[in-house]
């Protein structure tokens, strides 16, 4: 029986410090199953998960998808077919082995032109490299369908986050309703990061999405973050390492 792995996307609005939340989420999972095989995915083009969790990326996988797209365009359709079947195996390469995870980094949006035989090939791997592991998280770009086009289709967890603005609630049921089109997914829920007043809780709304937790704003994050450190690196009883905890435990995965 195939094993069916936990994938856990995170998503939202640009600058809401999803992409922290995602760091954070690898860390407790770490830290809550050493057995376990997990894999962060970073599918948002600023490659910003790898800082995050203090990994140095080599290749990704669009640098593997680029240069089958250029033996197409070369005319080189032998060497083209050749690279699409080792593309399977040349993922593991691209692959970065850390203490209690494996990260891979999808890369750049794809240029112009339309190659939809090696986009949906290079989804259908990562798909099978998934089911590898226990648990699977992965960081999008803002919204939902770069995740859907370019990674996966079916994930169990969805994990949206917004600050405290009217507008953040708002590009939540947004993307919740992309989501509900578009991809499949077991469990949703919402954080909201950097809340100012705890007073504001109750002013706060996701529309059709229920509040796991809300993360005050956090200046010992904030100063980690200046000094370059990684989410690894961040004091166990941070605001933020809390916060995603709590969310972790309401929607089932701690």
């Amino acid at each position: 029986m195939e094993k069916k792995a936990k994938i856990i996307t995170v998503a939202g609005k640009g600058g809401v410090g999803k992409t922290s939340i995602c760091a954070s989420i690898v860390r407790h999972l770490v830290e809550a199953y050493p057995d376990k095989k997990i894999l962060a995915i970073d599918a948002d083009p600023a490659v910003g998960l790898s800082v995050a969790l203090g990994v140095d990326v080599k290749l990704t996988l669009d640098d593997i998808r680029n240069s089958i797209v250029d033996s197409v365009e070369n005319g080189d359709t032998k060497e083209a077919l050749e690279l699409l079947s080792e593309a399977r195996f040349r993922i593991f390469d691209a692959l970065v082995e850390m203490p209690g995870f494996a990260f891979l980094a999808i890369g750049r949006p794809e240029a112009s032109g339309c190659y939809c035989k090696v986009n949906s090939y290079l989804k259908e791997v990562i798909g099978i490299l998934a089911n590898s592991f226990d648990y699977v998280v992965i960081d999008g770009e803002a919204g939902i369908e770069q995740i859907q086009r370019r990674v996966m289709e079916k994930v169990t967890h969805l994990i949206l986050v917004t600050d405290q603005s009217k507008k953040g609630g708002q590009v939540i049921a947004t993307i919740k309703g992309v989501a509900d089109e578009l991809i499949s997914y077991d469990k949703i829920g919402c954080i909201v990061n950097r809340l100012t007043n705890p007073e504001l809780k109750d002013l706060i709304e996701a529309p059709g999405v229920e509040i796991l937790s809300f993360i005050p704003a956090d200046s010992a994050f904030a100063a980690n973050d200046i000094k370059g450190q990684s989410v690894m690196e961040l004091s166990a009883d941070s605001a933020m390492l809390n916060g995603v905890k709590e969310a972790l435990q309401k929607i089932e995965i701690l």
